[in-house]
Formats: C-alpha cells, sequence, structure tokens
C-alpha cells in the first residue's frame, strides 16, 4: 500500500531559533532554511531530524507550506513529489513546473477576490502609516498576487491582534466570506477563500487515488489552516506547544 504525507514546513518540521526550547544552546540543532542573504534562520531539532528520516524512508513527502517559490527553495531537504506553495494557490509537479490545469482554475476565479484583497489591503495600509513597525507585503508569485501578509517589528502576535480588530475583522469582504485571516505567531495572511491548503490537498488526493486506490494518508501541521488538509487524510500528527495543539488541549479542557 502506498502511503503519502501532506507535510506543513515551517514550526512543523523546522522554527526559527527563537522558537527552539534551547535556542543557541542546542547543539544538536541542524539549519533547514535560509533567509535570502544566505544567512541561516530556521533549523530542526533533533526530534525533527529524527521525523523527517523516519518520514523520508517510509512515505512519499508531499510539503503543504505557506512559502512561495523563491523561500521554497532555501529548504534544503531533498523533497521529491509535488509541492503546495502559497496556502495552497500554487503546486508544483515534480520537476518543479506549475501544474497549469491547477493554477489556471484558480486565476480565472481570483479577479473578484482580488478587488477586495486591495480594498481591506489599503485600509491595513492606513492603519499601518500611523501606528510603525508593521511589515506588509502582498505575494506575488508566477506573476500573480495571491494574498497578503503581515508581520510587525517587535516579533510578538498583539500588535497583529489589535490591526486585525481594528481593520480586518470588520471588513465587509470577511464578514461575506470573500476573504479569510490567518494570525499565527509573527505572521497575519488575508486571503482569497479560494485559496486554501485543504483545496490544493484534495486536488492532488483525487489524482494519487487514480493511480493509487489504496493509500494510506498522513497530514501533519501546526496551524489553524493546516486543520482541513489534514482532516482529509487517515491520520494527523500535530506537534506539541503548537497552535494546533494548543486549540485542541483547550477543548478537551487540558489547560
Amino acid at each position: 500500500m502506498q502511503s503519502y504525507i501532506f507535510l506543513d514546513l515551517d514550526d512543523t518540521l523546522f522554527q526559527t531559533l527563537r522558537k527552539c526550547a534551547l535556542g543557541a544552546d542546542d547543539p544538536d540543532l541542524q539549519v533547514r532554511a535560509y533567509l535570502p542573504d544566505g544567512s541561516a534562520n530556521s533549523f530542526a531539532t533533533r526530534k525533527q531530524q529524527w521525523l523527517w528520516d523516519w518520514l523520508a524512508k517510509g512515505f512519499k513527502v508531499v510539503p503543504v507550506t505557506a512559502r512561495d517559490f523563491q523561500a521554497f527553495q532555501r529548504v534544503h531537504l531533498p523533497f521529491q513529489e509535488e509541492v503546495v506553495l502559497n496556502h495552497g494557490a500554487v503546486i508544483l509537479d515534480k520537476q518543479r513546473v506549475v501544474d497549469r490545469a491547477w493554477v489556471d482554475s484558480l486565476v480565472q476565479e481570483l479577479p473578484a477576490y482580488t478587488a477586495q484583497l486591495v480594498a481591506v489591503w489599503a485600509e491595513v495600509e492606513a492603519y499601518a502609516k500611523q501606528y510603525p513597525g508593521f511589515k506588509l507585503r502582498l505575494v506575488r508569485d508566477f506573476d500573480v498576487t495571491w494574498y497578503g501578509v503581515i508581520k510587525h517589528g517587535s516579533g510578538q502576535e498583539a500588535p497583529l491582534q489589535a490591526l486585525l480588530n481594528a481593520v480586518v475583522k470588520p471588513f465587509a469582504g470577511i464578514a461575506d466570506g470573500s476573504l479569510y485571516w490567518h494570525l499565527n505567531g509573527n505572521n497575519l495572511a488575508i486571503l482569497p477563500r479560494i485559496i486554501n491548503k485543504e483545496a490544493a490537498v484534495r486536488y492532488l488526493l483525487e489524482g494519487y487515488r487514480r493511480v493509487h486506490p489504496e493509500m494510506l494518508t498522513f497530514g501533519a501541521g501546526d496551524s489553524h489552516t493546516d486543520a482541513a488538509f489534514m482532516a482529509l487524510c487517515d491520520y494527523a500528527l500535530i506537534p506539541k506547544n503548537t497552535q494546533l495543539f494548543s486549540a485542541l488541549a483547550v477543548a478537551k479542557g487540558l489547560v
């Protein structure tokens, strides 16, 4: 029986140094990803290294990530299967060629959502001018603007939460479901509803099942936006002390 794992990357398979329990004092850390200037910024603990070694031996590993193509290129792991990028907006085949059927289907629907994104982004920019420290970026990959991401120079979630409450949540396009938001740590994303990891993983699963009628599937991820694609799989893996882990703990009354 063929086995697949759909695997989130950041905060699942590696993380920034400040999120490592021992920080720079951990002698077992391995670099997994780099910044554009070539400096190391994401690391795997010994347990994460073991996890990768185990998965690579027995599974076809499909990365499912918010990273764009350039950021994915800076991840130093030998992925061999398809890749889901940009929260599901882009799928690459094994040769790292864009899956045109998938991307073109989204591009045809995108203009109406893009108008909403541009409108809320103007309000976000106006807010950011009043309160310094915000870093705004409209994510453009393969010549298409897909979604927006906001960070804060403090590295804290609180300023993003304030912006979210003041600007994003009240926006009409959020209220009617055209757009949705995702906040996790120092990362606030605003996305068209047609862009999501769940839809991309479902698309891949349909193709895989035509080749492998019997499959064993795992999903692994750390955040709320990973839960939906993980629910498509036979089993789910959730790293401890992450957003998704904490949500489950609260639901069970464990914290």
